[in-house]
């Protein structure tokens, strides 16, 4: 099959081979296994894409990259065999994968495309992603459908794309890029995963009886009464870079204790939060909401109860609650702080929580209404995944402004060196035209250093969108 695309000047055909069935090499358990409580909630029930650019290796000439994916990922089944069955819901709305052993699908593909091509500064929105990542008619379900789809789409130049997706109730960012890992040790001719996953999703299940003790209010039902996001087919798509003379201007603008204590990530998001809140022009009484992702493992979070190898979701959705008004009228602090505050709140008790509440309220999804979402994903490690080609010129998440619900109020954000080799973050972000006109003036008021610091007051420094998506 092939299709002929286009964005811009770019314009590439893709020919596929039909989709087939890759099961694990060798027998495995027929068994099934429930998903935890933190699993298979509402807002985790649909597919998560990711995306691998590779270059040619003059080494590796006549090694086809399809070939030796393929191979390896039906020796890692063998380790993580859960991800060959179907999943399959309970009484209660409850999930768990029936370990069948079906396998997962794959997809080899070749594309007239070179990998300069798609330009020096590679990142999402990419050209013919649909393509690139053939959604199989019937493959997408919550229920009944391949848990993993991989396509290997190699390339005029010698190079090759990877595009991976795998359903989120099975594993969030952290555990597919473990799941990659395996199929990338098992690629370069280990005999074994490095790190041996872990199922044990009863550490997260809920407490008999369910007993929440936070008041949880990513998860509040709040009825959409002011339309603040205009209709999807009327968004504007631009990709922000936010390097180190950017977000020391942000910092700047904080109160000198604030300034001391805050985290890069709750600097930026709340600055992003603030100004998309201006951008948007809510009423001043309006509910603003601000989740931050907030990954359990390898913390004082996690410590003692999410073991290493485990790759379930182990993450919280912390929420900050403002008034429109408020987050508009006060100084940036105002938003940074409650960001910190947010996230602060996340312990092993809260994550016990939520698992108590997603069975005591019927795994409600979060609330989308009024809500921007930002996920940290600038230490993933999705660009050191090795195949035995090097490291990708490009590795994360395929689709950087959410998908599914989140579409249009979430931004993914990527570690990459802009077009000046400066290494800094890229923050993608989705609007209606009108106010994307005004994110980029109120960001730009941001970018002024502050001058109670000892620093003089610069220009707005080249933060403007890295490129826009067409």
């Amino acid at each position: 099959m092939q299709m002929a695309c286009s964005r811009a000047a770019l314009r590439f055909i893709v020919r596929r081979k039909p989709a087939v069935l890759v099961p694990p090499a060798g027998p495995t358990p027929r068994e099934v296994k429930k998903l935890s409580d933190i699993d298979d909630q509402d807002g985790l029930r649909y597919h998560i894409p990711a995306i691998q650019f590779y270059r040619s290796s003059a080494a590796l000439r006549g090694r086809e990259p399809a070939t030796v994916i393929r191979s390896a990922v039906a020796r890692v089944l063998i380790h993580y065999y859960p991800l060959a069955g179907r999943l399959r819901e309970l009484e209660g709305r409850k999930l768990a994968v029936d370990c069948t052993g079906e396998g997962v699908l794959f997809i080899e593909a070749d594309a007239d495309v070179r990998l300069d091509h798609f330009g020096d500064d590679l990142q999402p929105p990419f050209p013919c992603l649909e393509e690139l990542l053939f959604d199989v008619p019937g493959s997408s379900a919550v229920l009944d459908s391949p848990l993993l789809l991989f396509q290997v789409t190699r390339l005029a130049c010698g190079g090759f794309i990877l595009a991976v997706r795998m359903h989120h109730a099975m594993a969030d960012a952290q555990g597919l890029l473990q799941f990659l890992a395996a199929v990338a040790d098992l690629a370069r001719g280990a005999a074994a995963p490095s790190v041996q996953p872990v199922w044990e999703r009863e550490l997260l299940e809920a407490r008999d009886p369910p007993r929440p003790c936070f008041a949880h209010r990513e998860y509040d039902e709040v009825p959409n009464t002011v339309d603040t996001i205009a209709p999807l087919d009327d968004m504007a798509h631009r990709s922000f870079f936010f390097g180190p003379s950017e977000l020391a201007a942000m910092r700047s603008h904080l109160a000198p204790d604030l300034r001391k204590r805050a985290t890069t990530f709750e600097v930026l998001t709340g600055c992003l939060w603030k100004c998309r809140t201006v951008a948007l022009a809510p009423n001043a009484h309006e509910e603003m909401r601000m989740i931050c992702v907030v990954n359990a493992r390898g913390s004082k979070i996690g410590a003692g109860i999410i073991p290493d190898g485990y790759y379930g979701n182990a993450f919280a959705f912390p929420v900050a609650v403002a008034a429109a008004g408020d987050l508009c009228a006060n100084p940036v602090s105002y938003a940074v702080d409650l960001v910190k505050k947010a996230k602060g709140e996340v312990n092993v008790e809260y994550m016990r929580s939520v698992a108590d509440l997603m069975v005591q309220r019927g795994r409600p999804h979060f609330t989308v209404v009024r809500t921007y979402l930002v996920s940290d994903l600038t230490k993933a490690g999705f660009g050191d995944l090795d195949f035995g080609w090097g490291k990708s010129v490009y590795g994360g998440l395929a689709k950087v402004y959410g998908v599914g619900a989140l579409t249009g109020v979430c931004s993914f954000l990527v570690r990459i060196k802009n077009a000046k080799g400066e290494d800094g973050t890229m923050v993608p972000m989705c609007l209606p035209g009108p106010a994307m006109e005004r994110f980029v003036e109120e960001m730009g008021k941001l970018m002024l250093l502050a001058t109670d610091v000892g620093v003089p007051a610069r220009q707005q420094p080249d933060m403007c969108a890295v490129k826009s998506a067409l």
